[in-house]
């Protein structure tokens, strides 16, 4: 009977790795954490999932991404008036300064309750 040469596989847990690749650990971190090198790493991504480690976190980093965007718009809409500049500025190209023109516009709007001729009184 012949005896096995080398060290004994190392055992990741799954949803460990997964975790780590949502909250953008990068590789050197997730290597500390399992106390193994890139090389060990690679080679169970291989293994477990058909594909190197930059492809597999490519993929897993994902779910964290949308985790992430789901909470600024959540923290956007309870108030958070940097996310709301923020996300407006991204999103429906606001800028942070306005032109006196701009400005001079906005006071010269009709408010909505003219426009749409509503008095205290009618609803």
């Amino acid at each position: 009977m012949k005896r096995k040469v080398g060290r004994p596989p190392k055992e990741f847990d799954q949803k460990n790795f997964e975790g780590l690749c949502q909250i953008q650990c990068t590789e050197e971190e997730i290597c500390q954490f399992f106390g193994c090198s890139e090389k060990t790493l690679n080679k169970w991504c291989r293994e477990k999932y058909g594909a190197n480690f930059s492809q597999v976190f490519r993929e897993k980093r994902g779910v964290g991404k949308i985790s992430l965007r789901r909470a600024q718009y959540q923290a956007a809409i309870n108030g958070n008036a940097s996310l709301l500049i923020w996300l407006g500025k991204q999103y429906l190209g606001q800028s942070e300064s306005a032109g006196t023109e701009e400005k001079k516009e906005i006071e010269d709007l009709t408010p909505v309750s003219e426009m749409l001729n509503l008095d205290d009184g009618d609803q």
